[in-house]
């Protein structure tokens, strides 16, 4: 699927503006295709992920585990210890990101980090924490949805609030049943740029969030796809493309 191929599907939005002290967030109806802001900005795609090996990535974290399966990356693993990430050896700053996804069973939970950094370790195996992008296989349908690992939790839907906030994760979850693939592959486009964050599901906006909160709005950092602890997870990613941002990317 093309970024273009965006322009004429329009779902719901959401935005939320988030404060050191507090977080809140506001729904709105205007919905735009990536390639409808400031695309002259967007350089060349680069492929993240060349298809046959994991050259330019690294395991970090629990004892989850990945490998290359018909061109896709498998994450995988059994009574998983401690959330496990394949993260880039780069780091990226602003971008728009491409990739497809799906589960191979219903039982694990995933997400794809991004701006992501570890807590520093004498073996360089410290805390993955940052911003997540959500791959959710329960009925509550909240993939696309940001999460900040280790940190501030839920950042769109919030869990906490009042009336408007229940309508909004109600509104999310309808939305997220409806554009979700159960058993096929998802299309999930990633934009950040500065502390704008927005994310698109098979076409469809999913979240427009701009994060006011310095302490913990991060601007740079790897990528990074998860096998979450628990009883099992198995699930498949492929077609990994960036498009930076001016030229942003940063080697580490």
């Amino acid at each position: 699927m093309t970024i273009s191929s965006l322009n004429h599907k329009v779902g719901f939005a959401f935005s939320a503006v988030l404060f050191v002290a507090a977080s809140s967030s506001t729904a709105f109806a205007e919905s735009k295709a990536p390639t409808e802001q400031k695309a002259t900005q967007l350089d060349e795609a680069i492929a993240l992920f060349n298809g046959k090996d994991l050259s330019g990535w690294k395991i970090v974290g629990g004892n989850g585990q990945f490998k290359v399966e018909d061109g896709c990356i498998v994450g995988f693993g059994e009574n998983v210890k401690g959330n496990t990430f394949l993260r880039t050896e780069k780091t990226y700053t602003d971008f728009e990101l491409t990739f497809e996804f799906k589960f191979d069973d219903w039982t694990g939970n995933s997400g794809l980090m991004f701006r992501a950094n570890q807590k520093p370790s004498d073996d360089g195996n410290g805390r993955v924490f940052g911003y997540q992008c959500e791959g959710d296989n329960t009925g509550r349908s909240w993939t696309a949805g940001i999460y900040d690992e280790a940190r501030r939790g839920w950042l769109f839907p919030v869990k906490k609030g009042g009336d408007e906030e229940a309508k909004k994760r109600e509104a999310f979850t309808k939305q997220g049943q409806k554009l979700f693939k159960w058993d096929d592959w998802n299309t999930i486009v990633v934009r950040c740029e500065g502390n704008h964050i927005q994310t698109w599901l098979n076409g469809e906006k999913r979240v427009d969030l701009i994060d006011e909160d310095k302490k913990n709005d991060t601007r740079e950092g790897f990528f990074g796809l998860q096998v979450h602890s628990g009883k099992s997870c198995n699930v498949r990613w492929k077609n990994i493309q960036l498009k930076p941002i001016q030229s942003t990317t940063k080697g580490k």
